[in-house]
């Protein structure tokens, strides 16, 4: 039974396989600041569709269709919530694995214990009360200041929780409450969500083309949405482990064998998607393997998030951009997105105009 790429079995001691494992492993230094920039991913898909990860303990897969395969076939085991090989949770797009996820026998499924469409205008609201905040400073960071507060607030309200003010001292209490609700969903998870919408905002905001015809056709900001989950996905790497033998690009695993799927890797796979590392909300087929299961209220909530957050920023600030001298750089590992976004919130459209573009919002909460 062939279980790697080469005639060399990834775990004999010689010093071409070390030297081979080293270089392609997912943990070299600099691949968690900008995997792409090192084309480590890119080596992964054209060279070494499957090679053993000794520091990851794993196996690799890179490619778009080997990827998709470990999401979905019943060959593969490790759905979010029967577990990593490591231990704990393994995140699959925005979904966390409550079992309200979990596919049932027969292709049933669970009904979520919670649905998040009802409360969209609340929501809406939330968002346009972060918004105002930053709309009349000369400059402001949307990760700390939006990012970090939209999902929460959709998970309070998910919940049915009462939303106390938003002051850092309610965040935290926010926290404590969704802990402590009587049942925990995916939605109640926003960390995901909030590096989720921290990269499509970057991706936005850094053509400023689209931005306005994303504010004058609100519908095209769920194409730009899910094109942020399929070019920038949030997690990185989704853990799985092997019912049996399997064949792959480059070799078989074996069975029990733990696998890496690399999301971002498979995300940007030329094979299965023109020009894939262009940002293009219009692309015709996106594919959905980053989102995670359409059912989720978590991926519900986040699609809305990212339609109610722009809405609001663009109505508060029309002339938003980037502050002068910034460009977004995502980091991460098992989880990339900006950890900050410096704007400034006014542009260069005057005061009269921002008042005149306030005065249909939505009251505060």
């Amino acid at each position: 039974m062939q279980t790697g790429p080469a005639a060399e079995s990834p775990g004999t001691d010689s010093p071409r396989s070390r030297e081979l494992a080293e270089a392609l492993s997912v943990l070299t230094p600099g691949a968690d600041q900008d995997p792409y920039r090192l084309r480590l991913y890119r080596r992964l898909r054209e060279d070494h569709p499957l090679t053993y990860d000794t520091g990851l303990g794993a196996w690799l897969l890179s490619r778009y269709a080997d990827v998709a395969a470990a999401l979905t076939d019943p060959r593969f085991a490790g759905y979010p919530h029967e577990g990593a090989p490591r231990g704990g949770t393994a995140p699959l797009g925005l979904c966390r694995g409550s079992l309200d996820c979990a596919p049932l026998p027969g292709g049933a499924r669970h009904r979520p214990a919670v649905q998040p469409a009802p409360g969209g205008a609340a929501l809406a609201r939330t968002a346009y009360v972060l918004a105002r905040r930053i709309a009349g400073r000369e400059q402001a960071d949307l990760v700390p200041e939006f990012c970090h507060w939209l999902p929460l607030g959709g998970a309070v309200t998910a919940a049915g929780l009462a939303h106390p003010g938003l002051t850092p001292l309610s965040r935290a209490d926010l926290h404590l409450r969704m802990a402590r609700a009587p049942a925990t969903t995916c939605a109640a998870h926003t960390a995901l969500r909030e590096t989720a919408l921290a990269s499509f905002l970057a991706n936005v905001l850094d053509e400023p083309c689209l931005l306005e015809v994303l504010g004058t056709d609100p519908d095209l900001i769920v194409g730009a949405w899910t094109e942020t989950l399929r070019r920038d996905p949030p997690v990185q790497i989704v853990l799985r482990r092997t019912v049996t033998d399997v064949p792959v690009s480059g070799g078989t695993l074996p069975a029990g064998a733990a696998v890496a799927c690399l999301m971002g890797a498979a995300g940007r796979d030329p094979d299965r998607f023109a020009a894939p590392d262009r940002f293009d909300p219009f692309r015709p087929d996106p594919g959905h393997l980053t989102t995670g299961p359409a059912h989720c209220p978590a991926v519900l909530l986040g699609r809305l998030e990212a339609e109610q957050g722009l809405h609001a920023l663009l109505d508060a600030m029309p002339g938003i951009r980037w502050a002068e001298g910034f460009r977004p750089t995502a980091t991460g590992l098992l989880t990339r997105g900006p950890r900050t976004l410096l704007v400034r919130p006014c542009g260069a459209v005057p005061p009269a105009v921002r008042r005149t573009a306030r005065r249909a919002r939505p009251p505060d909460l």
